[in-house]
């Protein structure tokens, strides 16, 4: 339990950062990037040993360049144990856990961490929300935790 001090001290409060894998071209544009789909890997700051990769589009073209294109709503997500699940400190039933701007002001990327007690697993959703009207095109993925390892909930 003492190895796990320094890691809570460090992901206390943070949001999980993404760690650009790769990416594919889906659209050449010719002033400009191209459009494209990337894929981001996002370690959970408060469940060492679990990471999510997320894919989604990125616009490209001029507006792109400049940061001024409102990104689809579309993502997939798939989360995989990455190494030994450990927990620094009890988790709260649903968190989010990352959240990125995917237009100019009005549109967020985001994904959200729950806690199925029953089957001992955590549930990653992902989905985008606007201002006015969200999407409902999501992603779900679940890594089961070893019975052996009870996830505390707050």
């Amino acid at each position: 339990m003492n190895k796990l001090l320094p890691l809570g001290l460090l992901c206390a409060g943070l949001l999980a950062q993404a760690e650009p894998v790769g990416e594919v071209d889906t659209v050449f544009k010719l002033i400009g990037p191209d459009h494209k789909i990337v894929v981001d890997a996002y370690d959970d700051p408060k469940v060492h040993g679990v990471t999510c990769y997320v894919s989604r589009a990125k616009t490209g073209g001029i507006k792109g360049a400049f940061g001024l294109a409102e990104d689809k709503s579309e993502a997939s997500i798939a989360c995989r144990q990455t190494g030994v699940i450990a927990f620094a400190k009890p988790l709260p039933v649903q968190e989010e856990m990352f959240s990125e701007r995917i237009s100019l002001v009005f549109k967020r990327l985001r994904v959200v961490r729950m806690v199925d007690r029953q089957r001992n697993t955590l549930v990653y959703l992902t989905y985008s929300d606007r201002v006015i009207e969200g999407s409902p095109q999501n992603s779900v993925t679940a890594v089961p935790v070893d019975r052996a390892l009870v996830i505390p909930v707050k």
